[in-house]
């Protein structure tokens, strides 16, 4: 059965694929319950490492929330019709989880922007660790063109990702930038010709998922709750965080396997 939000599995890696080409993967609340639920899945699988989130195609990433379905729903012009609408207004991890926001997820995620990342679908970028960009790739948050508001993280998250003066440029005009001008501000890692994106995002899974997931994750987390925080309670969590991974066999394990010059065994334990 064909479904607007494929998952894949190859080995520790988790690949999420928008696949909705003729709205240019825009979520429709059916998308969203079922992005929600492939997050929550990998989020509790031990044997996931790394998560990619990419779309399908090469012209869009995804251009945001479904404008006839999704945002009507949420405005309350449109009633909920189906049992995806109902779950997205009755269930508060939907919109959490689906948008990588007030969503506590210690494993890294990668964004493989393959074209055009708008509004909610910029939000979603916002919400991943690493992000690889098409050359062509563009990204905005129009809403406030359209009298709403990004309301999926951007108003918190992107003036602590990149400077706040050009975190308001892009909130208040509404107008898009290129891949160029978002790497050239930090807002990704890298970009590349279009049949790359993948390949590339694949390698850095692979890359990160061969190093101790307890690390991994423990790096991620104390990055995420020491943001904002005062140095001396980041350094607190920081302490904290090494106490528990230093006491791993994962721990013990790397150092013995470099002396030993073979690769490491890593079990998350």
């Amino acid at each position: 059965m064909n479904t607007p939000v494929r998952v894949e599995v190859r080995e520790a890696i988790l690949t999420i694929t928008l696949d909705a080409p003729e709205r240019r993967n825009a979520l429709t609340p059916e998308m969203l319950c079922r992005l929600a639920d492939a997050v929550l899945a990998f989020a509790a699988d031990p044997d996931l490492r790394v998560a990619v989130i990419t779309g399908v195609g090469y012209r869009a990433f995804c251009a945001g929330g479904d404008l006839a379905r999704t945002l009507p729903l949420m405005t309350g012009s449109r009633p909920p019709e189906d049992d995806w609408d109902r779950r997205v207004l009755d269930d508060p991890q939907v919109l959490a989880a689906s948008g990588l926001r007030d969503f506590a997820l210690d494993k890294p995620v990668i964004a493989a922007i393959n074209g055009a990342c708008m509004a909610a679908g910029f939000e979603l970028m916002l919400g991943t660790d690493i992000r690889i960009a098409a050359e062509h790739a563009t990204f905005g948050l129009p809403e406030v063109q359209r009298a709403v508001l990004p309301f999926a993280g951007s108003m918190v998250r992107l003036p602590r990702q990149i400077p706040q003066a050009l975190a308001m440029e892009l909130l208040l005009t509404g107008e898009p930038i290129s891949a160029a001008e978002a790497w050239r501000i930090g807002l990704v890692n890298r970009v590349v010709a279009a049949d790359r994106v993948m390949p590339v995002a694949m390698g850095m899974a692979e890359r990160i998922a061969r190093n101790g997931p307890l690390a991994v994750q423990a790096v991620k987390r104390t990055v995420r709750q020491a943001s904002g925080q005062p140095l001396d309670a980041g350094f607190q969590m920081e302490n904290e965080a090494k106490r528990q991974v230093l006491s791993t066999e994962d721990a013990r394990e790397g150092p013995h396997a470099f002396m030993e010059k073979r690769p490491p065994v890593y079990r998350g334990q």
